[in-house]
C-alpha cells in the first residue's frame, strides 16, 4: 500500500529535504532537530503516536565521524538507541520504518569487490559502530528497512545547511581553486534525489523489508569524481592527489567502500550510474558547459 502519511525525522538536512520533496504529493510531517529530539524516547513515542503515519523515515544522524571519537555517548544516542525508539514507535503505530545506514560499517575488502548486503561488517570507529547498531535495531522492526548510502551529494546551490564533500569540491572547481582529492578512497556516490526516489519506490510497491544498498551504480575514487565534475562543468581542474595516510584524521576511514546495489535493482529499482547522477545534479543546480 502506498504511504499517504509519512513522518520524516532530520527533515532539515540534505537527505531529509529530498525525502520531503519525494513524498510531497501526500501528507508529510517534517520534523527537524528543534521540533523532535529523536534521542528522547518519550518524545519519539508521542510524536509517532500523534502523527499516525504509514511510514517513519529517519534521516537524522550524528554524522561527525571524527567528533564521534570524543563523543561516543552522543553518537550512540542518535545513531543507535534513537533508532530503537523509532522502530518500537513505528511498530506500535503499524508503520514502516526506513533508516539510512553507511558504508563505513565495512573496512577494506581484500578482494576489492563491492560489498553486498550479506558481507560481514567490520566497523573500526565509534561512528561506524554506532551506525551498525542502529541498523540492527531498525531491522528488528516488523517493517524495518535499512538503506545504506555513502558519499551523499545533491545540496541545492545557496542552501544554508552544512555542505558535503562533493559540494565543496564543486565550489572549489568553479572558483579555480586547488582541490585535494583522495586517490585511494574508492566510493559509490549517492545522489540524494535518487536515494529519495528509491525510498519512495520501495514503500509504494510493497517491497520486502530488510537491508538494501542504496547507492548510485559503479564506483570511483574521489580524484576521479573531481575530474568528472570538472569535465561536466567545462573547467580545467587544479587537482592534487592525496592519500588517506597523508591526512591526519582521528577516526579510521575505509579506503575501499564500494557497495553493490544489485538487491535494490532486483526489487525493481536499478540505480543510475554515478556519472549520470552527477551530471543531472550539476545540470539542475549549476551551469554546466554546453
Amino acid at each position: 500500500m502506498k504511504p499517504r502519511r509519512v513522518l520524516v525525522t532530520g527533515a532539515g538536512g540534505q537527505l531529509g529535504q529530498a525525502i520531503v520533496r519525494a513524498f510531497a504529493d501526500g501528507d508529510v510531517i517534517a520534523c527537524g532537530r528543534a521540533s523532535l529530539d529523536i534521542a528522547d524516547p518519550v518524545a519519539v513515542r508521542r510524536a509517532v503516536a500523534d502523527a499516525r503515519p504509514d511510514a517513519v523515515i529517519n534521516c537524522a544522524a550524528f554524522n561527525d565521524v571524527d567528533g564521534a571519537e570524543d563523543a561516543p555517548v552522543d553518537a550512540f544516542a542518535v545513531n543507535a538507541f534513537a533508532v530503537r525508539s523509532l522502530a518500537r514507535a513505528a511498530d506500535a503505530a503499524g508503520a514502516a520504518l526506513v533508516h539510512y545506514g553507511t558504508d563505513f560499517v565495512f573496512f577494506d575488502s581484500p578482494g576489492r569487490v563491492p560489498y553486498s548486503e550479506d558481507a560481514p561488517a567490520s566497523p573500526r570507529s565509534v561512528y561506524s559502530a554506532s551506525k551498525l547498531v542502529g541498523d540492527w535495531f531498525a531491522l528488528e522492526g516488523a517493517r524495518g528497512f535499512v538503506l545504506r548510502v555513502e558519499s551523499l551529494f545533491g545540496t541545492p546551490v545557496g542552501w544554508a545547511g552544512r555542505r558535503g564533500t562533493m559540494e565543496k569540491i564543486v565550489d572549489a572547481l568553479e572558483a579555480g581553486q586547488e582541490v585535494r582529492a583522495f586517490t585511494d578512497r574508492i566510493v559509490s556516490p549517492s545522489y540524494v534525489e535518487d536515494v529519495a526516489a528509491a525510498t519512495r519506490y520501495l514503500l509504494d510497491h510493497g517491497a520486502a523489508p530488510g537491508l538494501y544498498h542504496c547507492v548510485n551504480s559503479g564506483h570511483t575514487t574521489w580524484y576521479e569524481l573531481a575530474e568528472e565534475a570538472g569535465r561536466i562543468l567545462g573547467v580545467s581542474p587544479r587537482l592534487t592527489p592525496v592519500l588517506v595516510d597523508d591526512v591526519p584524521m582521528k577516526a579510521v576511514r575505509p579506503r575501499f567502500c564500494a557497495l553493490d546495489n544489485g538487491k535494490l535493482a532486483a526489487a525493481g529499482f536499478p540505480m543510475p550510474p554515478w556519472q549520470d547522477a552527477l551530471r543531472r545534479w550539476l545540470a539542475r543546480e549549476r551551469r554546466p558547459a554546453a
